[in-house]
């Protein structure tokens, strides 16, 4: 699960002015707010990097946080 979507919108980032900080397809994007593809590590480093231009401020763990199953091993 990734909080794409939720960390642009806290941060008053419009979804068209991402797309092209990152210069992709709107589709691409949004393919991946809405869960529909999973981005790679790549792509993920590329929209926190492009978040952070726009002035989020954010981390790679705010945008896609470590799933409790992952969190759960590592405790273990």
């Amino acid at each position: 699960m990734n909080l794409i979507a939720e960390v642009r919108k806290k941060h008053d980032i419009k979804q068209a002015e991402l797309v092209r900080e990152l210069g992709w397809k709107q589709s691409r994007l949004g393919n991946y707010e809405n869960h529909s593809r999973v981005p790679g590590l790549a792509e993920s480093r590329a929209i926190v990097s492009a978040l952070n231009r726009l002035g989020a401020g954010c981390t790679l763990d705010d945008v896609f946080p470590p799933s409790d199953d992952y969190q759960h091993s590592q405790a273990a």
